[in-house]
């Protein structure tokens, strides 16, 4: 874990690297305060020479004026590289979830990613600082004071020892009881921030059906759970100060006991008893700076973990090496295909499905919730790594290609339609960064998109809010077939992209592409036996099995799952995958 984090410290080592030199300056410095401050009074108060005090006070002037710019440059280089530092973990993590399959994805949750790039990195960080300067700092002032103790007096100095190992028995005891708490609390953080990312998303059914009571029990239930492994940490650490308290009250009374006897005796002047004082004030200092860092590195261990699963998660699916960049056309093979869904339940989503497209084929895909319809989809640019079997494109096994050219070739618009925040000609270059104007308005008008975009007050400069929310369901399925249109694809897939339109539109829809794009493969999934009934033709999936594949009128005449679909929706009108019909299809 820690050399993959430190890795990613890059250009910030230098500073990384002046902060600890900084700050053991600083250091020196202030230990030798005391022990100037010690020569001030015995050597100028005591034997009443006000040049010596004039002498010893203007050095410990300039050092103190030292100490604090070696402080100042210790904290400005410390903010820097640990602020690059999280910069660059968020930029590495950002770069490898960009890299993640559909199954990668699968495997973290969204929320768990988002507390990975915000609240974790920024405890690593804050963990990076504290190392550069304080467990710099307080094991090296700690040593220099012990030292320095000893130089005065080494009969006073065992105070000292025993108070540390007393002081360093507890720390150990609470950081053991501490540590696996840390761990419970980020994956709270996780159940938080998915009960929020919901509900944030989600706010329309919500309202809809009323149940914003039950989303603040759900929310509140998520955050007391937090509250209390806070508590319980938080209770466990608050016992430093007092342990703290008590050996440095116990360390004073004794100096001042033993100190005052060996005054008397002459073993000590009352200068160096004074130094003393800062010295035990120094070493208990250093040590409860030690008990912070402690539980800090601790609390941001567990963060450290998270953020490295992520940095050094391998992609399920990457680019094969020689990767072959030509695709010749858009035909598709699905050769015995079988998928399972990585993490889920093990049982396959598709059975040995063998099925030829040839290359410009318009082909429509039905069958029941659960039948495979969009998994079959998502192989075809490999979204998804097939289980069995192979699937090809152009000839060419899906794996063996170059997955820029693959996803180029393969336009894909997906059951959620995704727009994002700004203007409508940005969305719709998000399919080709490079298309003119005409080229969004040719794509728009095959997508049926110019009629709606043509009245918006200012027309493709217009804006669209944040998941297209100022849009409707029909719109935000038109604008995402018109962004996939300018990709120029060799094989366009529909995945009920036309669900929220009117017949009439999804029937101008279909007999526009058929026009405009005559050469290009076409896989349209859809609901509506009138959305597919005029393809070349029809795949109809049951339980992830091929149940049949033919014409409209073959598969009436052949396939009683297709012919009991048609009847379905001639008698009353309702999209098969509906359960509100009030029928069931025969599976």
């Amino acid at each position: 874990m820690i050399k993959t984090l430190l890795r990613h410290v890059g250009r910030y080592w230098k500073a990384a690297m002046l902060t600890p030199t900084f700050i053991m300056l600083e250091v020196v410095l202030d230990v030798l305060i005391p022990y100037v401050t010690a020569w001030l009074i015995d050597r100028g108060i005591t034997a009443g020479n006000l040049s010596e005090v004039y002498r010893y006070g203007g050095l410990m002037l300039v050092m103190a004026f030292l100490s604090l710019a070696m402080g100042i440059l210790a904290g400005r280089f410390s903010s820097y590289a640990g602020s690059g530092f999280a910069a660059n973990l968020r930029n590495a993590m950002y770069r490898n979830i960009q890299r993640f399959a559909f199954s990668d994805i699968d495997k973290y949750s969204t929320a768990g990613l988002v507390t990975r790039m915000t609240t974790d990195v920024s405890n690593v960080q804050n963990a990076f600082q504290m190392i550069l300067r304080i467990t710099v700092r307080a094991p090296f002032s700690l040593l220099l004071s012990i030292i320095m103790c000893f130089v005065i007096s080494g009969q006073m100095s065992v105070i000292f020892l025993v108070a540390s190992v007393l002081l360093a028995i507890v720390l150990v005891l609470i950081i053991r009881k501490v540590s696996s708490i840390f761990a419970q609390v980020f994956q709270q953080y996780d159940v938080l921030n998915r009960t929020v990312q919901e509900n944030v998303n989600a706010i329309r059914v919500v309202k809809a059906f009323v149940r914003e009571d039950h989303e603040k029990e759900k929310f509140g239930a998520a955050a007391r759970g937090l509250y209390n492994l806070y508590v319980k940490a938080e209770s466990l650490m608050a016992l430093n100060n007092p342990v703290m308290n008590m050996v440095v009250y116990g360390c004073i009374i004794a100096i001042s006991w033993f100190g005052a006897q060996f005054i008397v005796g002459g073993q000590l002047t009352t200068g160096q008893l004074t130094s003393l004082f800062s010295y035990v004030m120094s070493i208990l200092m250093s040590l409860m700076m030690l008990s912070m860092i402690f539980v800090q590195i601790t609390m941001s261990a567990a963060s450290g973990r998270r953020i490295a699963e992520v940095l050094n998660e391998v992609p399920d699916i990457v680019n094969p090496e020689n990767a072959d960049t030509d695709i010749p056309d858009g035909r598709i093979d699905f050769d015995h295909v079988s998928f399972a869904y990585k993490g889920g339940s093990g049982e396959y989503a598709l059975h040995n499905i063998d099925l030829h497209i040839a290359s410009g084929q318009t082909v429509g895909v039905i069958g029941g919730t659960g039948s495979g319809k969009s998994s079959l989809i998502t192989l075809v640019s490999r979204l998804y790594d097939v289980s069995r079997g192979r699937v090809a494109v152009g000839g060419k096994d899906v794996r063996t290609l170059d997955l820029t050219t693959l996803r180029h070739a393969v336009s894909v618009v997906l059951q959620q339609n995704m727009l994002f925040s700004g203007t409508v000609l940005e969305n719709l270059r998000w399919g080709n960064a490079t298309a003119t104007l005409d080229e969004c308005r040719e794509a728009c008008r095959i997508a049926c998109a110019d009629e709606f975009i043509e009245t918006m007050p200012q027309g493709y400069d217009s804006t669209i809010e944040q998941g297209g929310t100022n849009l409707s369901g029909g719109q935000r399925q038109r604008l995402c077939i018109a962004r996939a249109l300018l990709k120029k694809p060799r094989v366009l897939v529909l995945d009920d992209s036309t669900s929220a339109c009117d017949n009439a539109t999804d029937a101008r829809i279909r007999q526009a592409l058929r026009g405009q794009m005559p050469g290009v493969t076409k896989l349209i999934i859809a609901q509506r036996v009138s959305s597919i009934k005029d393809c070349d033709s029809i795949v109809v999936l049951d339980g992830g099995r091929l149940s049949g594949c033919g014409t409209h009128s073959e598969l009436l005449a052949t396939n009683d799952i297709y012919r009991e679909i048609c009847a379905l929706q001639d008698e009353d009108g309702a999209d098969f995958d509906k359960p509100d019909s009030g029928k069931e299809v025969k599976s």
